[in-house]
């Protein structure tokens, strides 16, 4: 009797979701959602889904471009999974701003660059609530950004 446990079905994968903390002069790069209308007005790291055949890495960049109008690069994928809508998983990762000035272009009505000690200041969606404080270890250790 063969034991081997059955390859996960592809179609029952989660979507990965990636999420760009943006570090930038000591701060990080927070966006407030205008849509979808359950999410307007919470904060969240900007970012979007990864599309088939796209690494990570790439659609943090392709994301940030068309949801910010920057050129970012993928430093490092930060410790975590964090689970969103069902079926959806959020993977974050440490970006570094290369070029351009963030507007909120795509499903966002602001942005704000946060202080370690403003990290709190906003209202983070809650899936995002416990990526936080990730990010937060990360700024304690990287004080430039």
């Amino acid at each position: 009797m063969d034991r081997t446990p059955a390859a996960p079905d592809p179609e029952d994968a989660p979507v990965i979701v990636v999420g760009a903390a943006i570090l930038h002069a000591g701060r990080v790069l927070a966006a407030r959602r205008s849509a979808p209308a359950h999410l307007a007005g919470g904060w969240e790291f900007p970012g979007g889904k990864l599309e088939p055949g796209e690494t990570e890495a790439a659609a943090l960049v392709r994301e940030c471009q068309e949801e910010l109008g920057v050129t970012v690069r993928a430093v490092a994928r930060l410790p975590g999974v964090w689970p969103l809508n069902q079926g959806y998983v959020l993977h974050l990762w440490r970006a570094e701003l290369l070029a351009g000035e963030p507007q909120p272009l795509e499903d966002h009505s602001e942005l704000r660059w946060l202080a370690p000690h403003e990290l709190d200041d906003v209202a983070w969606l809650p899936q995002d609530r416990d990526a936080v404080a990730v990010v937060a270890r990360l700024m304690a250790t990287t004080p430039s950004g």
